[in-house]
């Protein structure tokens, strides 16, 4: 299950409430966490061995739900990467914002040579 982030929920309350003006992103990237990244952003994101955010892209929304539209894969892991335990949508490739974030289904262990992937249809976000 996902999760706003205290950033874009300030955000999109303050642009549609208040009528300050908020440019979305034009790229979203996929980050990988080994501990929570909470709404406040505050998760150890994977670094290093290989490791980068990758782009990311979402159908339009529907029924107030959306899905990642093509796989994502990372770059193969030079050492390992760690067990990861979560996922966050950011606004930049590095540094930026979190935008939205949840568990994996299950952890994963990274470790030299593996590589992480999600296919097309995996990650589902959901306006409840």
């Amino acid at each position: 299950m996902a999760a706003i982030s205290t950033y874009l929920a300030d955000k999109l309350f303050n642009h549609v409430l208040r009528n300050e003006v908020y440019t979305p992103p034009a790229k979203v990237y996929l980050a990988l966490y080994t501990t929570d990244p909470t709404a406040a952003g505050t998760g150890t994101e994977v670094s290093g061995a290989g490791y980068a955010r990758q782009e990311i892209a979402f159908d339009a929304s529907a029924s107030r739900a959306t899905s990642n539209t093509a796989a994502v894969e990372f770059p193969k892991a030079t050492a390992n990467w760690g067990t990861v335990t979560h996922w966050g949508l950011k606004d930049a490739d590095t540094a930026g914002n979190l935008l939205y974030f949840g568990a994996l289904t299950a952890p994963i262990t990274i470790n030299a040579n593996n590589y992480f992937k999600t296919e097309a249809g995996d990650l589902d976000l959901s306006a409840t």
